[in-house]
């Protein structure tokens, strides 16, 4: 009987990576995901979420316990390292997701579909409130960057900051698109009524 590889995900894919990096316990994986920065792809804030994943990557043969350790004061620990054939899940995962375009269905699309539902005033007061936060965290991220690549003697390479600057990218063309819509709305350009 044949197995089949667990569902396909971000964190089961950075898993697979990290823990093929670096054998590691689940919540040890949980500080590297956050220490690499990571957290801003993949979410791990869910309490048992990293768990969850490793036990499904563990069952699909996957991952593999290496050791189980215990230090003084300390639950016991156990360190997983991903299998040869994790690392061929992994490699699949990462050039499909890489390659291919998937429909995804955020929450914000879908709420802009609904539009008419609202006034336009409360919908152009929304949107600069959306606006104002995605500029917040478009600047926060800037500088968290910026201060780190500064502690680094020699800065960093793009290839480790890529993610990030994929998701500033996204931001920004976010906050034109969004101030565009505001200032339409505001001018009548956008309208809730049809042309006579």
């Amino acid at each position: 009987m044949t197995t089949r590889p667990p569902r396909r995900s971000a964190l089961a894919l950075t898993t697979l990576l990290l823990l093929h990096e670096t054998p590691l316990h689940p919540y040890g994986l949980r500080q590297l995901i956050r220490e690499w920065d990571k957290d801003r792809v993949v979410n791990v804030e869910p309490p048992n979420v990293i768990y969850q994943t490793i036990e499904r990557l563990e069952r699909a043969g996957l991952i593999a316990v290496k050791e189980v350790t215990r230090s003084e004061n300390r639950p016991e620990r156990t360190v997983y390292e991903t299998t040869p054939k994790g690392v061929e899940i992994a490699r699949t995962w990462l050039l499909d997701m890489l390659s291919s375009q998937k429909e995804e269905y955020p929450e914000f699309p879908a709420a802009l579909s609904f539009l008419g539902s609202l006034s336009p005033e409360l919908v152009s007061s929304t949107l600069e409130h959306r606006a104002d936060g995605i500029q917040q965290a478009v600047e926060s991220l800037d500088e968290a960057v910026a201060t780190k690549v500064a502690t680094i003697p020699g800065g960093v390479p793009r290839i480790y900051l890529i993610e990030i600057e994929y998701i500033q990218a996204m931001r920004r063309a976010e906050l034109a698109w969004l101030r565009g819509v505001v200032d339409d709305i505001k001018s009548a350009r956008l309208t809730w009524t049809p042309p006579n």
